[in-house]
């Protein structure tokens, strides 16, 4: 093993500093909204920056190289679905939330439908989260104990012991900044690790070239002759059964990600909060649309890293999770290799902080202040940061849940997430699209939705780019069913 005493102390100066950094940049916190959504004065780049880190850090550091190491670059077109989806959001979605002071996507919902499907909403926000960014947080222990696996600390102790002590440190350290301050030290910490996060790819990639024949040109040759660069798929193989079946084909792919992006980007709202955060229209859409491509960026490098890796190691059969973690410590020049895994923890914990912080004002901003109207600004700061704890320890216990899981984790989320991803999004477009849509068409087709789509990804084999626009399909037609149902009751 390549991972020295150097590394080691790299790993631990970068945590302390950068934990040190959050804390200091985040200044005093004087309400809920200083706490939550930063004083809605973030500029614009910081939250184009933050909105980045916080989608596709540990994934894409760890899941994304291993999809490329098994498969190919067919990922990449997803992220075209992603582009454009930001584009629908910043034209349709957004201008709804500039309309008086909102602290959550959810208490919009309140504004038309009501209290009940503005908490029944929030209420499946956090329970998707708390399950998709526990696997993120899984994701990150995975570097971390393999780390341990070759010290003395972890010399009588079983695998799962090393992965829950991984994932309590991690959420330990993540917990110290984000408790004090809140969703600007949560920001200002993702623009540093940003970064980072490319010089690290970047890093590896120039690495990994060194070490094979014929540098990155013959890299990207074997690449090349494996299969490994085909990024479009315009298979129809296996009739209609197949192509609904198979995750990235171009239509799936690209109208899979638009979706999936109009519900993480419009929806949810660990986005959300950022976008309210830079404080006007015109910047949040500047915020969203300039994130759409620097993700294409992004992920193109970390899916040519994992082409490179597969021929590096000659096809090795080696767990997906663990492919880049093992080159980074094993191959990765001493202190190199330090600085990448601790820009990995940090990206984690901007990923953990920023899922803390969006629980955290979800239910501060939809089920503690609208039922306790006297709340002093004091009562704010201490009940803003017990909820954050709170919250903290729930990711944990999740993260944990989740270390016996097979799938590969970057899939395995995005799959919990399209659950309810499509319900939500479904009620957005009937709140937009419809004049007509009450409450009682809404809830019905939300619960239609999530419904369909749980027996969709439990008992059929539809693949789960489809899972977004099939879940939004089905709750618009159902409401707008019921609509069309209360219309002809009115004039019969």
């Amino acid at each position: 093993m390549n991972f020295t005493y150097l590394d080691t102390i790299i790993i631990i100066v970068y945590l302390t500093g950068i934990t040190w950094f959050g804390i200091k940049i985040a200044g005093k916190q004087s309400s809920s909204k200083d706490y939550f959504l930063g004083g809605r004065d973030i500029p614009w780049w910081a939250a184009c920056f933050a909105i980045v880190a916080t989608e596709t850090s540990t994934l894409t550091f760890i899941s994304i190289p291993g999809l490329a190491y098994i498969t190919n670059l067919n990922f990449l077109q997803i992220t075209i679905g992603y582009f454009a989806g930001r584009v629908v959001v910043a034209w349709i979605i957004l201008p709804a939330y500039f309309r008086g002071e909102l602290g959550t996507a959810y208490t919009y919902l309140a504004n038309r439908f009501g209290t009940p499907m503005k908490n029944l909403a929030s209420g499946v926000f956090m329970i998707t989260r708390l399950a998709a960014d526990g696997v993120r947080l899984f994701a990150t222990a995975i570097p971390l104990a393999l780390i341990f696996q070759g010290t003395l600390i972890a010399e009588n102790l079983s695998t799962e012991w090393i992965y829950t002590g991984s994932i309590l440190l991690i959420a330990l350290i993540s917990l110290s900044y984000t408790y004090i301050g809140g969703l600007r030290a949560v920001v200002w910490m993702d623009v540093v690790q940003l970064f980072i996060y490319f010089a690290g790819v970047i890093s590896a990639i120039i690495i990994v070239s060194g070490e094979l024949s014929g540098g990155l040109t013959g890299g990207l040759s074997g690449a090349y002759e494996a299969g490994k660069l085909e990024i479009f798929n315009f298979s129809f193989e296996g009739g209609l059964k197949g192509f609904f079946s198979t995750p990235y084909t171009l239509i799936a792919s690209i109208l899979g990600g638009a979706f999936l992006s109009m519900a993480s980007h419009g929806i949810d709202q660990l986005i959300v909060q950022r976008l309210l955060a830079a404080g006007s229209l015109i910047a949040s859409r500047k915020a969203l649309i300039m994130s759409g491509g620097i993700i294409i960026v992004q992920f193109a490098l970390f899916l040519i890293l994992g082409s490179l890796l597969f021929v590096f190691y000659g096809g090795a059969d080696i767990i997906p999770d663990e492919i880049f973690p093992m080159f980074i410590i094993e191959e990765m020049p001493a202190g190199l290799s330090g600085l990448i895994i601790a820009a990995l923890f940090a990206a984690a914990m901007s990923t953990l902080s920023s899922s803390i912080t969006a629980l955290g004002s979800a239910t501060m901003y939809d089920y503690v202040i609208p039922y306790y109207k006297k709340l002093t600004v004091e009562n704010e700061i201490a009940i803003s940061r017990l909820i954050t704890l709170t919250w903290c320890i729930l990711l944990a216990g999740s993260a944990i849940l989740f270390m016996q899981s097979s799938y590969i984790v970057v899939e395995l989320a995005l799959s919990i997430a399209s659950f309810t991803y499509g319900g939500l999004l479904g009620i957005f477009f009937l709140f937009v699209l419809f004049s007509k849509s009450e409450i009682k068409h809404a809830i019905p087709a939300f619960l239609t939705g999530i419904l369909v789509m749980i027996y969709i990804i439990l008992f059929t084999e539809i693949a789960w780019t489809w899972y977004t626009l099939t879940g939004s399909a089905v709750t618009v037609i159902t409401g707008q069913i019921l609509i069309l149902r209360s219309a002809y009751l009115r004039r019969h």
